[in-house]
Parts: C-alpha cells; sequence; structure tokens
C-alpha cells in the first residue's frame, strides 16, 4: 500500500513505514492536484502536516482513501467528521511535539524581555558605530523569574509551558473550558521531582493577573483574544502566539503595541498564513517565527514513528 506524505515525513517515519510494508511517496504535490495524484497512484494513506488541506472535495474525489494523517495536533485542515462519515480514519499526534512547541514560547519569551527581536536586527547595522547607545538602549530587560505567566488553553501543550515556567521559578495561572485542573510534575536530573497542583481559572482572571499570557487552544470562529480581551491585561504586559493563528485579533494586536499598553508580543502563527500582514512583520515590538512550533527534529521524528505506528496498527493487524 502507498502513503503520500504530502509535507514531509521525518526519515525514521520512513524507515518505520516501509518497514510494515509501506511505499512512502514524499512528492510535495500542489494542492489543486492532489486529489488526482491519489487517485493515479492508488494512494490509501494521505498524511499532511498544516500546509495541505484535506476538504469535503478531496475526499468524495477519493474513495479508495483509508488513512487521513495529522502530522501535530490541531487537524482544522481536515474535515474529520465528514471524512470520518465516509468511512476513513483520521489520525494525528497529540502528544508528540508538546515540548517543541513549550520551549518556542519561551525562545520568544526571552526574546522579548531581553529585546533580542530589534537588537539582532539594529546591532548589524549600528553595532560597530552606535555600540554604546544601543547598549543603553537595551539595557531594561526584566527576568522571567518570579513573574506570573497566564496560560490559556490548559492541554497537553499548555502544561508543557506549566512545566518549564515552574522550573524557571515562575507563576502559573492557566484558563481551559474544559480542564479544571492538573497536576504538573517537575523532574529533576537526580530521579527527584515535584507535583504542583494548578486549578484553572475565569479568563478575565488570568488575563487581570499575568505578567505574560500565552495560548494554546484550537482554531475559533471567532477571536479568544480581541480588543477588549487586551484591555484586561496588565499595562505593559505581553502576549505570545504559538498556537493557532486567528485567535489574536492582530489588528487590535498591533494597536496595543502602539499605545504601549502591551510591552511585546511573539507571534508564530498569523491569520493570513503564508502571507503574514507587513505591518506585523515590521513591527519592532513583535518576536516572530514562521510557523515552527513542531519543527525540530526531535518532535518530527517521534511525529513520524508515531504516525507510522498507528497506520500499522489500524490496516496491518
Amino acid at each position: 500500500m502507498k502513503v503520500l506524505a504530502n509535507d514531509g515525513i521525518s526519515k525514521s517515519g520512513i524507515k518505520a513505514l516501509e518497514k510494515g510494508g509501506f511505499e512512502v511517496i514524499t512528492t510535495k504535490v500542489a494542492q489543486e492536484q492532489v486529489a488526482n495524484f491519489i487517485n493515479a497512484h492508488d494512494v490509501k494513506v494521505l498524511l499532511v502536516r498544516s500546509a495541505t488541506k484535506v476538504r469535503k472535495d478531496i475526499i468524495d474525489a477519493c474513495p479508495g482513501l483509508k488513512i487521513i494523517g495529522r502530522g501535530g495536533v490541531g487537524m482544522d485542515n481536515i474535515d474529520v467528521d465528514y471524512a470520518r462519515s465516509k468511512n476513513i480514519h483520521v489520525i494525528n499526534t497529540p502528544a508528540s511535539s508538546s515540548e517543541s512547541v513549550a520551549e518556542l514560547v519561551f525562545a520568544h519569551l526571552f526574546t522579548g524581555v531581553r529585546f533580542l527581536h530589534d537588537s539582532n536586527r539594529v546591532m548589524p547595522l549600528e553595532g560597530d558605530t552606535n555600540f554604546d547607545a544601543l547598549k543603553k538602549s537595551y539595557a531594561n530587560g526584566i527576568e522571567l523569574r518570579g513573574k506570573t505567566l497566564g496560560i490559556i488553553g490548559f492541554g497537553r501543550i499548555g502544561q508543557a509551558v506549566a512545566k518549564m515556567a515552574l522550573g524557571l521559578g515562575m507563576k502559573v495561572i492557566a484558563a481551559d473550558s474544559y480542564v479544571n485542573e492538573a497536576t504538573i510534575r517537575v523532574d529533576f536530573y537526580t530521579g527527584q521531582f515535584i507535583d504542583v497542583d494548578i486549578v484553572t481559572e475565569p479568563l478575565e482572571d488570568v488575563l487581570k493577573r499575568a505578567d505574560f499570557i500565552t495560548l494554546h487552544v484550537p482554531a475559533q470562529k471567532g477571536y479568544v483574544i480581541g480588543g477588549e480581551e487586551l484591555k484586561l491585561m496588565k499595562e505593559g504586559a505581553a502576549i505570545i502566539n504559538c498556537a493557532r493563528g486567528g485567535v489574536i485579533d492582530e489588528v487590535a494586536l498591533v494597536e496595543a503595541l502602539d499605545e504601549d499598553k502591551i510591552a511585546f508580543a511573539g507571534l508564530d502563527v498569523f491569520e493570513k498564513e503564508p502571507t503574514p500582514e507587513m505591518r506585523l512583520l515590521m513591527h519592532p515590538k513583535i518576536s516572530l517565527t514562521p510557523h515552527i512550533g513542531a519543527a525540530t527534529l526531535e518532535a518530527q521524528d517521534r511525529i513520524g514513528t508515531e504516525l507510522a505506528e498507528q497506520i500499522i496498527s489500524l490496516l496491518k493487524n
């Protein structure tokens, strides 16, 4: 049987699938040609990440498709319920990339509190002629230790973020519509560990109390953070979005940054991917990455292996 990994798959995933008797195709097929390619090559399994969209048209056009797999957590680029109504298995890898996304959150946080996003732009231009002035300009950084991190969305990734925050000595508060409480285990290299119980709170309370907000929610019909929510945040707070584009009102965010209501933002995802608004890309108070939350070698290995195991279990066993 053939597997089309249209958005790529790790070598470990390919190796596991081939060992299970599958032929893996990693040719990148244009969105409008995906259905034709699947039918022409008798593909039984389609694997995607966030780039390829698997909507009703592809599902209807490919009656031989048995599995649609998403490498990662969110499946908003797949018409999941419709696919399952057609007896197509839809799988994903919710646990494989949690730590990678969590680490990127802190990359943005550290970048913001020490102005790295701006200094890395300016130093190549002025570092040899304006060193002392730049040193003074970037000398007002703050520490994360002792600050309060508000986590909106307290599933696997949110809890991975909480674990790292606790390890840094931060205070953690969280809001979630479905998770009431969670026990966060912080491990140490000696084999010792501590358990921290966190009870989630109303969103409004988290927004008012947090020094930093980080979002870990699925795609929504409306904004989770709009103008009113930004107004509730502390003066000089900051916000990170490594979840999904469209959960923050980007126009309201830019206004809050321009008015110094918000000190900085870190964005890995955008409303208009793959062509984010230029106002965001050029803003001196925004740390930017191009949707790479799960894009570590370790996470991709885990994702590929987990997808392979699920596929083999469904189609071979």
